[in-house]
């Protein structure tokens, strides 16, 4: 098969979909992987060690989108929607549910959209698993920073010193991006609280995490509790394909301090705060209603090194199974693989995308 990596085109996306190493592993296989120049530069991987993992370097990207099939990072900007044809598979972090622009390229062009954020295995998400944790990580240092009194926050320390609380941090969502920022707060000296629906998930975190993070049940009553009282609030909630829900509301904003933190990491699927807006690592933050918000839409791109070669170690052996067995065969034998699977025949065939956007869900074939 004819594997693609094109230079990412979204504002400040330093990342690329596969390291050297990686390109090393599919030519063994037997494959081509074309390389478009300058595609790694951002994460450190300079163009020679692509050519001599064994990459067929080029210059534009017109090249590299006639391969069978095109593995990015993040989803095709408009400027890439020309290259769509019926014969192509892109292997990208889609994120329909909140650009149906996309969607609609998509399915005209006849383009088949694997989403690594639907990907699963288990009642996993693998591929999204790698990129939520460093969000979730990165969602406690970006709010620790907003927080200092010069970029206009409350002047609250998260952890505190001996004689003064610490700040007071809520979570929303316990999956991988919610725990890991409990973690990180928690390391830090906040106190803090995730709320959550599931109670065995909530069983979990209390006996992973360190005895000052606090788990509740996730109601409108309980989050109107925490605002009262929040510092910096996190949204970390997933429904897989789906927009995100909208848990905080902008009628519910009226008793939260000004120069409080709001950090959405579910910016990506139209975010969970009503008040939230993509924004970009050149201009991450705004202030609506006397609150910081942080919404940046590829969080993880500010840590490019770590960020791609987590995302390349697990999206490897998925991509080499589809050029060793071929689309159709890797989705009969790799079910998780079929999950993953957005839209495909001009058609939706990921029920959760067709319902937030309003279409027709076609159904999945290999499922």
């Amino acid at each position: 098969m004819h594997i693609g990596i094109p230079g990412e085109i979204k504002r400040m996306e330093t990342r690329v979909a596969c390291t050297p190493a990686g390109v090393r592993h599919l030519v063994g296989g037997g494959h081509r992987v074309v390389v478009q120049r300058g595609a790694g530069d951002g994460s450190g991987f300079s163009d020679e060690k692509y050519r001599r993992a064994g990459a067929v370097m080029v210059e534009h990207a017109d090249a590299v989108w006639q391969c069978d099939m095109v593995v990015k990072v993040k989803e095709p900007l408009e400027e890439e929607f020309r290259f769509f044809r019926k014969d192509l598979i892109v292997f990208a972090y889609l994120h329909l549910a909140g650009n149906p622009k996309l969607t609609e390229a998509l399915i005209s062009s006849g383009v088949t959209g694997l989403a690594y954020e639907t990907v699963e295995d288990a009642g996993r998400l693998p591929l999204l698993a790698p990129m939520s944790e460093i969000a979730g990580k990165m969602s406690v240092l970006m709010g620790g920073y907003y927080l200092a009194h010069q970029q206009g926050g409350g002047g609250i320390l998260l952890g505190g010193v001996p004689g003064v609380l610490p700040a007071r941090v809520t979570i929303l969502g316990g999956g991988s991006a919610g725990m890991q920022a409990a973690k990180a707060a928690a390391a830090f000296g906040a106190d803090v609280t995730v709320l959550e629906l599931d109670q065995e998930r909530m069983r979990y975190l209390e006996t992973s995490l360190p005895s000052q993070v606090h788990t509740l049940y996730s109601t409108e009553q309980h989050i109107d509790e925490q605002l009262a009282s929040v510092d910096l609030l996190i949204g970390a909630v997933l429904v897989p394909g789906a927009a995100a829900p909208r848990m905080v509301t902008r009628d519910m904003l009226s008793g939260v301090k000004k120069g409080s933190v709001f950090v959405d990491i579910a910016i990506d699927q139209g975010g969970c705060f009503e008040t939230s807006k993509p924004t970009t690592h050149d201009d991450p933050v705004f202030v609506d209603e006397g609150i910081i918000h942080y919404c940046v839409s590829n969080m993880p791109a500010a840590y490019p090194r770590t960020s791609t070669e987590a995302l390349s170690g697990a999206t490897l052996p998925y991509i080499r199974r589809i050029a060793d067995l071929g689309f159709e065969s890797a989705m009969v034998m790799m079910p998780g693989l079929a999950g993953g699977l957005n839209v495909w025949n001009g058609s939706i065939t990921h029920k959760a995308l067709a319902d937030s956007l309003g279409l027709v869900f076609a159904g999945n074939p290999f499922l």
